[in-house]
């Protein structure tokens, strides 16, 4: 049966879509086993050492640190960090957060002003990984003492510069590195007819990949014989309650609620 709706069909344009975003899975489950496997330990020894877990990104990164904090399935110690204006397009005008990224000791003053302390780990997602923002943020939260796991497309390192004044990217200042294999400019499709290329996938693949982490995470603690603090939907019977348990037991830890 030939295409409808237009001469390349809504429905080939779909399956191409799918097709990539399933070949990008498949490559970050075979090629990042191992730094999976580390993020998910080193997540767990700082639960199990008393530490707090924080998650940033910037603009659309964003979105996959928050598919982490406050989610049935997940980790509850897990918090969003959070620079204002630079978490998502609901500051207007929306390419102020972009502009924000750029701004050389902002991560500095934001970190000083959060809870986060020596012990902790921090998991800061940017695609591109060359803005200021979030090379400053990890650099400084390792000074600090906070463990730092990036999520980033190392191919950014190899087409773009970097942007902030150290000229480094986020991947030289992590303790482990999680590479989304995503290609410069994030658009997997591309037709004669249409000048740009389109359809974006790091979305589905950074929160794939960081959802592989936290299940590690929780693993590797029930391993240790730790119960992992993980939360139940809200939705479901018995969901609250449970919930209210692990918030009273872990509440040193949990900022969302504050």
């Amino acid at each position: 049966m030939g295409d409808t709706g237009s001469a390349h069909g809504e429905g080939k344009l779909s399956g191409q879509f799918f097709d990539a975003a399933i070949g990008l899975l498949q490559r970050v489950r075979d090629e990042e086993g191992e730094a999976v496997a580390a993020a998910g330990a080193l997540l767990a020894d700082t639960v199990a050492s008393g530490g707090r877990l924080f998650a940033f990104g910037a603009g659309h990164s964003s979105l996959a640190a928050q598919d982490l904090v406050y989610r049935a399935g997940g980790l509850a110690l897990m918090n969003l960090l959070t620079v204002p204006g630079a978490v998502g397009v609901d500051v207007m005008p929306a390419t102020l957060g972009s502009a924000l990224e750029r701004v050389d000791g902002l991560a500095s003053a934001v970190l000083g002003c959060s809870p986060l302390r020596a012990g902790d780990a921090l998991v800061i997602i940017s695609l591109s990984g060359r803005n200021a923002l979030p090379v400053e943020m990890a650099s400084t939260a390792r000074s600090l003492g906070v463990k730092v796991i990036g999520v980033t497309s190392v191919a950014y390192t190899r087409e773009t510069k970097p942007r902030h004044s150290s000229g480094t990217f986020l991947k030289d200042h992590c303790d482990i590195v999680l590479d989304s294999k995503i290609a410069p400019g994030d658009a997997e499709l591309s037709l004669d007819t249409v000048p740009a290329p389109f359809a974006p996938a790091s979305t589905v693949v950074t929160s794939a990949l960081l959802q592989a982490v936290m299940a590690t995470a929780a693993g590797a603690l029930a391993d240790r014989g730790i119960e992992p603090p993980l939360l139940r939907s809200g939705n479901v019977d018995g969901g609250p309650a449970w919930n209210e348990q692990v918030f009273e037991e872990y509440g040193d830890r949990i900022f969302y609620r504050r």
